[in-house]
């Protein structure tokens, strides 16, 4: 079955997202950002055509720290560099592997950030997600 299959009125729990992603990389961001941050995860139904079906959001402060999207075997999340944190992502580019600079160089500024959505299938990708979330909101 799809994620995106899964009805909008049968929200899965988080062992169920965790059983279908499959990977312990989805463990240690859910981890990362509730220990990090001390936020809970939202659980949302998109009918976006591009990413349809659930997600999981964090927030802190109104702000949105990220969005995750649940893959076989990976998962997406979508970060947002706004204006005022572009400098700062910049300087963070060079450290960061090379699909995600390469995400980077070809994903546009538009509707005030850069909206990424990096696939995140090894470790190398999801320290770039924390770090680029570490840009976004400062941790405490």
């Amino acid at each position: 079955m799809e994620w995106s299959e899964l009805a909008e009125d049968n929200q899965p729990t988080p062992e169920m997202i965790g059983q279908f992603i499959n990977s312990g990389l989805w463990k240690e961001i859910n981890s990362f950002l509730q220990d990090t941050y001390g936020v809970q995860p939202q659980y949302s139904y998109s009918r976006c055509s591009a990413q349809r079906g659930w997600n999981v959001k964090y927030r802190k402060g109104g702000k949105s720290l990220c969005t995750l999207y649940p893959m076989s075997g990976f998962f997406i999340a979508l970060v947002v560099v706004g204006d005022k944190e572009l400098p700062e992502a910049e300087r963070l580019m060079p450290s960061c592997s090379g699909y995600t600079q390469a995400l980077w160089s070809r994903t546009s500024f538009s509707a005030g950030g850069r909206w990424l959505m990096l696939e995140v299938t090894d470790a190398q990708i999801l320290d770039d997600v924390k770090e680029l979330i570490k840009i976004r909101v400062k941790p405490r």
